[in-house]
């Protein structure tokens, strides 16, 4: 390496690589403590919770009965249902409108496609308020429907510029040469452009299910029933209210409120935990080569 190179392109000095590996340790133990700390509540016993002033970070013995009494049937077990189900079939449905719409964008001869992206980009700068798809839903009569959690947020604009511009890296050639052997259009998207997109499809995907397994305040606007709320809204009575919806329906037993609280954020964020490693390899192939493109 010259002289004259750049000092970001040399290798670091041993004093440089020991700061940025105590950096990167110094930012792993405060992300992973306050993990942690709830994981470890919510295995404490009432007693241990309580000496210890709500917190435990080493519970000496474990107890899985938070977990047990909030699994019992009751208002938790119904709203992870219903998140389930609200994030198995919006998920379904989204990805399916999204490749649908933004293959449709992503080619250049079809009838009316820049007035559509630039109505869709529309509104993106200038989404609707709360009043109006409030009353968008009402009319529609979705109140008191779990609809009323997916079609609104049906097609998400950044997820399906990402898309779109991912259908647009897709080389021509290989469109052309399955047209020239006689394919439609949707052949040419079911058996082309599909298997080749397959890290863009996992990561908006997941995006679209962490959207939809995190909603939480339209539960609150739209639905007048408690049990038909989803575990976010669910979670959120739980930390900011206390224990009162556990309480109401008979599901504390010899447990403490922080234990039942701490339990429940851990089933809240738990299935996305577990799914992400599984999608982590496609992130970067899927957005950056979505992003750079569109």
């Amino acid at each position: 390496m010259s002289s004259s190179a750049p000092a970001w392109m040399g290798r670091p000095g041993p004093a440089v690589r020991a700061a940025k590996a105590i950096a990167l340790t110094v930012v792993v133990i405060l992300v992973l403590f306050p993990l942690w700390t709830v994981l470890a509540t919510s295995l404490a016993g009432p007693q241990e919770v309580i000496s210890n002033g709500g917190w435990v970070v080493w519970p000496r013995l474990l107890s899985f009965d938070a977990y047990a009494d909030i699994l019992e049937g009751g208002i938790i077990t119904r709203a992870l249902v219903v998140s389930g189900g609200v994030t198995l079939v919006g998920t379904a449905l989204s990805l399916v409108c999204t490749i649908a719409l933004a293959y449709t964008l992503s080619r250049p001869d079809v009838y009316g496609g820049k007035p559509m992206l630039l109505l869709v980009l529309f509104t993106f700068l200038f989404p609707p308020g709360m009043v109006p798809l409030f009353l968008v839903v009402h009319s529609a009569g979705l109140v008191d429907n779990y609809a009323a959690l997916i079609l609104p947020f049906l097609i998400n604009v950044f997820n399906l510029v990402v898309m779109r511009g991912f259908f647009q890296s897709i080389p021509k050639e290989l469109i052309e040469a399955a047209r020239m052997d006689g394919a439609g259009e949707l052949t040419v998207l079911r058996k082309v452009v599909l298997p080749l997109s397959k890290a863009v499809i996992a990561v908006i995907g997941l995006f679209y299910a962490v959207a939809y397994w995190n909603r939480f305040f339209e539960a609150i606007i739209y639905f007048n029933d408690q049990t038909m709320w989803p575990i976010g809204t669910v979670l959120r009575q739980y930390v900011t209210g206390g224990a009162s919806l556990s309480e109401a329906s008979g599901e504390l037993a010899a447990t403490s409120p922080q234990s039942v609280q701490m339990a429940v954020v851990i089933l809240a964020t738990l299935p996305i935990v577990v799914v992400y490693p599984f999608l982590q390899r496609y992130f970067a192939k899927g957005v950056l080569t979505g992003a750079l493109k569109a």
